[in-house]
């Protein structure tokens, strides 16, 4: 390929900024602000996995032990995590997410949708919307 930017690069940088202009839009309009990034990707695996320990996480998502550590005891000094002892094995210590950690997701979640389902309905046509809808299937590909 020449030093000339591709269709596909440009495509891609284009979707990236936007993708992410549009994670921080909902993030900004959800509950919990004053959430790290990582507490939240903590809450969400938790969430979606069940309980895991502190190594089961950092694994996970390629992370320090320590920075997971660190992570984890601020989730749980909320009162967003509990921790508890593995019933299998007694030395391993699991994390599991609180109901008001889980209440605080869905909160999270309804409040990024309403923001961004109000943005859709408030900016674009109808036509704008039907095209939309017509390319989420693409979008998902890309995931697959």
């Amino acid at each position: 390929m020449s030093g000339k930017t591709s269709d596909y690069e440009t495509i891609a940088e284009e979707l990236q900024s936007i993708v992410g202009a549009l994670v921080r839009s909902m993030r900004s309009a959800s509950p919990g602000r004053e959430l790290s990034l990582s507490q939240v990707s903590v809450l969400k695996r938790l969430d979606r996995d069940g309980p895991a320990t502190v190594s089961d996480l950092a694994r996970a998502d390629k992370l320090r032990h320590q920075s997971v550590a660190a992570t984890v005891a601020a989730l749980v000094d909320r009162g967003l995590v509990h921790r508890t002892v593995d019933s299998e094995d007694l030395r391993r210590k699991l994390l599991i997410l609180t109901e008001d950690g889980r209440a605080l997701l869905t909160e999270r979640r309804l409040a990024g949708h309403e923001h961004l389902a109000e943005l859709i309905d408030d900016r674009l046509t109808a036509a704008e919307r039907k095209q939309l809808a017509t390319s989420l299937p693409l979008l998902r590909r890309l995931l697959d």
